[in-house]
């Protein structure tokens, strides 16, 4: 990408790149623009990069596994059955606890591990040549494409364009001190103090292995003719550099994730289009070898199908309303669903009507029908009430005028005492109330006595002023 400048298309679909950092060589004359390699078009394939990055990476291992005879040092045997002992091997002797103590298994202490490794493992992977190559021309690709460069951690705010492409002059520097000043004047050097400052120690026993630390990935230099550059680029933390004829997975997606910032020389990205080829020409390096193809060359479909080419066209039929799924009938349970059960046997809403005719009638007559059991329930009170005055009185006979009649004087005594206890209340009422007014009589005779009290000095007030309106009158006539 060109920074400051608005972009028009993706990155990797512009035809020509320009050579950067002439002013740094002191070039007279400024490189041509080069034209745009088809491999970075290629197909971006994330699944494809992982696996082969992941058997690639099985490549270098170095067979490890414990010794032979681990586990197995002793003249131990089994005591076989009838001991009341499990049949593990048993170190033989006597006069030492360790005499007779289990052997060999891996659950014994001193024993030997379950299933010991061998060094005769399948420790390399073979992968098919045709995926490597896509590998390789998927991360390519993506690296030509500023967001997956930005997205694996590279710090690329100051370069002039991705991809990066030098003058040839990169290929002579000799000396570590003129490599950094190259780095900084196209900017790249921000990603290298980007992996200076990622640089830690190594957790865990790795650190006791001869790799203590461990560091982030920086640029990669990618030349077509070694005049020195490796020598100058290879003390510079991060930095890593790469024959354009001998790329390798594992330099331009590690870990699995494409996106490496490369800085290619003009030389070596001009090799590209020989190396690689195309999808339609073959490559000269690699025998009857094209580039992949795009199975779509537009992925965004929604914008394909509502062009005005498709939706032009004359065979294309009106879209089809929401379609719904047919529903399958609900099976339902007549003795809860009414209209389920009227279906099945029509008598039973005549039936239901009778049900609720009846209910209403019940409730009309449910007052009278409450009344009566009223009624029945004082008459048999009143029955309790004589069984119980004939026990009382030795089963003496009464009749029911005097059973009434004992109640009625019953009733009599009580309304009495309930009238005096009223009368004795009202009384208290009456006096608390006399003495009330005769309060208020001495008040009023109180305010009287004052007011007859001031009464003459007014009145005489008025007189004299009747006397001045008098004179008045005269002095008129």
């Amino acid at each position: 990408f060109i920074s400051n400048a608005p972009l028009a298309m993706p990155a990797a679909a512009r035809p020509l790149v320009q050579v950067h950092g002439a002013a740094h060589f002191e070039m007279k004359d400024a490189p041509e623009d080069l034209k745009l390699p088809e491999v970075f078009i290629a197909p971006i394939r994330p699944d494809i990069v992982h696996f082969v990055h992941t058997n690639m990476a099985k490549n270098k291992r170095q067979p490890y596994a414990v010794s032979l005879g681990a586990g197995h040092q002793h003249s131990a045997e089994s005591w076989g059955t009838g001991r009341a002992v499990s049949r593990i091997p048993r170190v033989s002797g006597g006069g030492t606890s360790r005499a007779g103590q289990g052997a060999f298994g891996n659950m014994c202490r001193k024993g030997r591990m379950f299933a010991p490794t061998r060094i005769w493992r399948k420790w390399h992977r073979k992968i098919n040549k045709n995926q490597k190559r896509y590998a390789v021309a998927s991360a390519l690709a993506a690296s030509a494409l500023p967001s997956l460069v930005m997205a694996r951690g590279h710090r690329i705010g100051d370069v002039p364009e991705i991809p990066l492409v030098v003058p040839d002059n990169v290929q002579e520097i000799e000396k570590t001190k003129d490599a950094v000043a190259f780095l900084k004047s196209v900017g790249a050097f921000d990603d290298v103090e980007r992996v200076r400052a990622s640089r830690k120690i190594r957790p865990g026993k790795g650190k006791m292995r001869n790799r203590r630390h461990t560091q982030k990935r920086g640029p990669l230099v990618v030349y077509s003719e070694d005049s020195g550059v490796s020598q100058a680029f290879r003390n510079i933390p991060g930095v890593e550099i790469a024959d354009v004829e001998t790329l390798n997975l594992l330099q331009l997606a590690p870990g699995g994730h494409m996106g490496r910032f490369i800085i290619w020389s003009q030389s070596a990205f001009n090799k590209l289009g020989d190396i690689w080829g195309s999808t339609k020409r073959e490559s000269t390096s690699k025998k009857g070898y094209k580039l992949p193809r795009s199975c779509v060359t537009n992925s965004d479909i929604a914008r394909i199908i509502n062009s005005a080419e498709i939706q032009g066209h004359k065979k294309l039929r009106p879209a089809r309303g929401p379609q719904r799924m047919p529903v399958k009938a609900q099976k339902r349970n007549p003795l809860k669903n009414k209209g389920v059960m009227y279906g099945l046997n029509p008598y039973a809403e005549k039936l239901r009507q009778t049900e609720i005719t009846a209910m209403e009638a019940a409730k009309k007559d449910r007052e009278e029908i409450l009344k009566k059991r009223r009624a029945n329930r004082k008459a048999n009170a009143i029955q309790k009430k004589v069984n119980y005055a004939k026990m009382a009185t030795d089963y003496l006979v009464l009749s029911k005028a005097d059973l009434d009649q004992k109640i009625a004087d019953d009733e009599a005594e009580r309304q009495a005492e309930l009238k005096a206890i009223a009368d004795a209340k009202a009384a208290e009422e009456a006096a608390e109330a006399a003495a009330i007014a005769a309060k208020e009589a001495e008040v009023k005779a109180k305010a009287a006595a004052k007011e007859e009290k001031a009464a003459p000095a007014e009145e005489d007030d008025g007189d004299d002023e009747d006397d001045d309106d008098d004179d008045d009158d005269d002095d008129d006539e």
